[in-house]
């Protein structure tokens, strides 16, 4: 019946977009890199000591722990307090646990050994009962608090210590980030608790999915506080984002406002972190070794040698940052690098002694003819490899130790200099030691830019794939630069196809490709063994600013003995336009009551009123008068909230024909939505007859039957006393199992009519009798039940989405429900007080009972405009969506006494 009602064209295009959509989440899921995070493994059996709290804050917060993570004779030594350590905190994130911490204190711990424990550090960790906290955001604020309460009970364990820490290092993982930065917005919270805080995958920006006001507004609160005390804030922050194989927390949101953490802050994508050179997932961003490694060596250094704590000076924290999370120049971090090097042994071109070697290359006649140097190294020491010689003619004993300016890769370190930025050098000197029996290689070129630099511009958003560029690399250098013109915006993807021919080479030479994003740190890097064809996809977490005028670089390490050739081709807000979609469908469906006097099919209706034209203009026009003063102001008089297209475009997310793609996806998933929603009545009306006796239809209609207001109170008592959203939940219930039984009247009817037509007829005539006449009760006819029952289904597909987006808040009351039998605050409460009597009228609404109704044309009229609210206030903020979804089903059930 629903599939009838959809012509072929329509039918072929909802499935074209089912066919899109399973593109784009192929892509979403699958379409990056394989996870090649090494596994971080516990050398010995990994040991949570509980730390005792005291029986005040034990008792406000029963649900939330505090652990020391230890093992073997670590663990054991320190079952003993006081400590005598640096302390760390963990926090988890969303349904993160405790025991997560196992991988970073694991290899601090082996680090530590490996000095004799002349430093260590204690790792402790907050068990907050893996809730849902990205969903539901009713307890951030506690978790704040009891972060809070655990510093001070952390800082008590290291009383009467020589070197006893006045302050904690924090890790927050996912929603941890955000509640360690909420902790500077507590009244009595000293600034001083924290002196370094470490983020992994936390979407510091915007909630990843705002489904209740609570997380909207904790988050407003954290963003206002630190941009507002900026100047006040000294907090040394990094976040580390996981890249593309994240895809719950998109990078872009992890990324720090600029704005406010300029000088004390920094904002990194995992797949540029030097030494790590991978995108991690959610989950393996706290287990990657790689990542972890790198992390525990930042520790390291930033211990103060004479308080034996984390340093206290912010430009250290800040270097230590630097080096490790994003410029690595294959040295040992040191705070104050002697820049003047002894060269001993140097002599003219070249001089060879038992342990070293220096090559030099003169400079005064390359300057006349190259603009850059490069040079690079297979050798991945530590130790100074390349210098530069100060006006020297015959002898250099002492340089200019470069290699502070070099930059690690994965194979290689290299340098790049632009010889007019050094010209009092006189020659530069690369040192290579005599290593027996180890192979390395040391190339060095000059070179002029305009040769190595090439252009590639991005093809436009219409080429729909079919359109490619290709440059071939015809010099024969170690490094080039391919600048990727016009491309700047998040929804631009594309891959690059690297294709190397070499000649007279016996072995695989290795290649790295590095994708390098000037305004934001979110370098990728792809490893080639050549001659090969290598494929880089191409995609940004953070648009290119506005007042940003530099140009994304593909840098090229390559082998002079290869030919490359480069080809380049392009190939949170649904839900709030799938109900979009419904309420236009909707309010089609009621017009068609009001002016035909018979209810239309919904996937007709979908077809017929489920156009972008009729919400999209209203919401640009709106967008566009919003950045008149005059406008702005009047907006803000009314009092209406901040239009959320205009929160999506700060956010990178809004761009030409976005929210078309949106709508036309959005009223795919209405209509394949419909068509389940059909389906399962159906099969569940089927079940209930192969239980029940067959059922007839209504002889008569009651708006209120006897059991009505008694069921209306006892679901309210339930949502005050217990969890909106439960509530809400046992009302749609109730309403799918009044329209089953509907469904199951029909067909229980249908089947008689087929049996015995001669007295279906009769019946169906001494129904049209009483429905014509004046006298009540009213009876329904078959006619008004397929009526009703097409304005059920789509009701039901309202509700389904109001459910949904209640969801989180009802999960996490089932979570906690041995500690709290109240969920408090509730943010579903309010609209299950208004939905509950609501959906109790609807379930006994037939249409016949609502056709003559003066309320109904105006009924009718108001799901277009509801359908254009939800789009301008719901597509970044869901939880406001049910809001819209209320009233036009109040409406509904007032026409049943208007």
């Amino acid at each position: 019946m629903f599939l009838h009602s959809v012509n072929l064209w329509n039918l072929a295009f909802y499935a074209l977009m089912v066919f899109m959509a399973t593109l784009g989440l192929w892509d979403v899921f699958f379409g990056f890199e394989e996870n090649k995070c090494s596994m971080s493994y516990m050398f010995e059996y990994p040991e949570y000591q509980k730390i005792e709290l005291p029986k005040k804050l034990a008792k406000r917060y029963p649900a939330y722990e505090l652990y020391l993570y230890g093992e073997g004779s670590y663990a054991e030594e320190h079952k003993i307090l006081p400590l005598t350590g640096i302390p760390v905190l963990f926090l988890p994130g969303n349904a993160g646990s405790y025991k997560q911490v196992r991988s970073i204190g694991s290899i601090a711990l082996r680090k530590a050994e490996d000095i004799d424990f002349k430093y260590h550090f204690d790792f402790f960790s907050v068990n907050f009962n893996e809730e849902l906290v990205a969903l539901y955001g009713g307890s951030l604020q506690k978790q704040t608090k009891f972060v809070h309460e655990c510093i001070k009970t952390i800082l008590k364990l290291y009383k009467g210590q020589e070197f006893a820490p006045k302050s904690v290092a924090i890790i927050g993982h996912s929603m941890g980030g955000l509640v360690a930065r909420a902790l500077l917005t507590l009244k009595n919270f000293k600034q001083d608790l924290i002196n370094l805080l470490i983020t992994q995958a936390t979407p510091h920006v915007a909630p990843v999915m705002p489904l209740d006001r609570f997380i909207t507004d904790f988050y407003m609160t954290v963003n206002n506080y630190w941009i507002l005390n900026a100047r006040q804030i000294n907090l040394t922050t990094l976040s580390v984002a996981g890249g593309f194989r994240d895809y719950q927390v998109r990078s872009g949101l992890t990324f720090l406002p600029k704005l406010s953490h300029h000088t004390s802050a920094l904002s990194v994508v995992s797949s540029a972190v030097p030494k790590t050179w991978v995108s991690t997932d959610h989950l393996s961003i706290v287990w990657c070794k790689q990542l972890q490694l790198t992390t525990i060596r930042a520790f390291f250094d930033l211990i103060d040698a004479d308080t034996k704590q984390i340093t206290q000076n912010p430009k250290k924290k800040l270097s230590v940052l630097n080096h490790h999370f994003i410029r690595h120049p294959a040295k040992h971090f040191e705070e104050n690098p002697s820049i003047i090097s002894d060269l001993t042994g140097w002599c003219g071109s070249h001089c060879k002694e038992s342990d070293k070697i220096y090559f030099t290359f003169p400079l005064a006649n390359h300057r006349k003819i190259y603009t850059h140097v490069y040079c690079q190294s297979t050798m991945l020491d530590t130790n100074s490899w390349i210098f530069g010689c100060i006006n020297s003619t015959s002898m250099c004993r002492q340089g200019v130790d470069l290699s502070w300016k070099a930059e690690l890769l994965p194979t290689i370190k290299s340098l790049t200099l632009r010889l007019q930025d050094y010209p009092s050098l006189s020659h530069l000197v690369v040192y290579v030691p005599s290593i027996h029996g180890s192979k390395f290689v040391v190339d060095c070129e000059f070179f002029k830019k305009e040769t190595r630099s090439i252009q590639l511009p991005v093809t436009h958003l219409f080429s729909f794939g079919l359109s490619s560029r290709k440059v071939i690399l015809n010099t024969s250098g170690l490094f080039y630069n391919i600048e990727l013109l016009n491309f700047g915006q998040i929804y631009q993807a594309f891959k690059i196809n690297v294709v190397s021919k070499c000649s007279g080479v016996k072995e695989e030479i290795t290649s790295i490709y590095k994708l390098h994003i000037p305004w934001s740190y979110e370098d990728s890097l792809t490893i080639a063994q050549v001659p090969s064809t290598t494929e880089i996809s191409v995609k940004l977490h953070i648009a290119q600013p506005e007042n940003d005028s530099h140009v994304a670089l593909l840098k090229m390490y390559t082998s002079s003995d290869c030919q490359y050739e480069v080809v380049r081709f392009h190939g949170g807000a649904l839900p709030a336009y799938v109900i979009s979609s419904i309420l236009l469908a909707y309010g089609g469906q009621l017009y068609s009551l009001f002016s035909a006097g018979h209810c239309l099919e919904y996937a007709t209706m979908l077809d017929k009123e489920a156009k972008p034209y009729k919400v999209d203009p209203f919401v640009i026009m709106t967008k566009f008068l919003l950045g008149y003063k005059w406008f702005k102001e009047l907006w803000d008089m009314l009092l209406l909230p901040e239009l959320d297209a205009i929160v999506l475009t700060s956010q990178s997310m809004c761009f030409p024909l976005v929210s078309l793609i949106l709508f036309l996806f959005g009223t795919c998933t209405a209509y394949w939505g419909g068509l389940l929603s059909s389906t399962s009545v159906r099969l569940l009306s089927s079940l209930w007859l192969a239980l029940k006796r067959p059922s007839e239809l209504p002889k008569d209609i009651k708006i209120i039957s006897p059991d009505l207001p008694i069921l209306t109170v006892v679901l309210i008592i339930v949502s005050w006393t217990t969890c909106g959203a439960f509530a809400i939940l046992l009302t749609y219930l109730y309403y799918v199992c009044k329209v089953v039984h509907l469904q199951a009247s029909l067909t229980t009817f249908k089947n008689s009519q087929t049996v015995n037509p001669k007295h279906s007829r009769r019946s169906e005539k001494k129904s049209n009798h009483h429905k014509d006449s004046t006298a009540h009760p009213l009876r329904l006819s078959a006619s008004d039940a397929e009526d009703s029952l097409r304005m059920h289904s789509t009701v039901i597909n309202l509700l389904t989405w109001t459910v949904l987006l209640s969801m989180p808040s009802l999960i996490y009351w089932l979570k906690n429900l041995r500690y709290y039998f109240k969920l408090s605050p509730d943010p579903c409460k309010p609209l299950a007080f208004i939905l509950i009597p609501t959906m109790a009228l609807l379930g006994n609404t037939y249409t016949v009972s609502i056709k003559s109704s003066k309320l109904l044309k105006t009924t009718s009229q108001f799901p277009l405009p509801l359908a254009v609210g939800v789009i301008a206030f719901g597509s970044a903020h869901l939880y406001r969506v049910p809001c819209f979804v209320f009233i036009p089903l109040l409406l509904h059930a007032l026409c049943n006494f208007m």
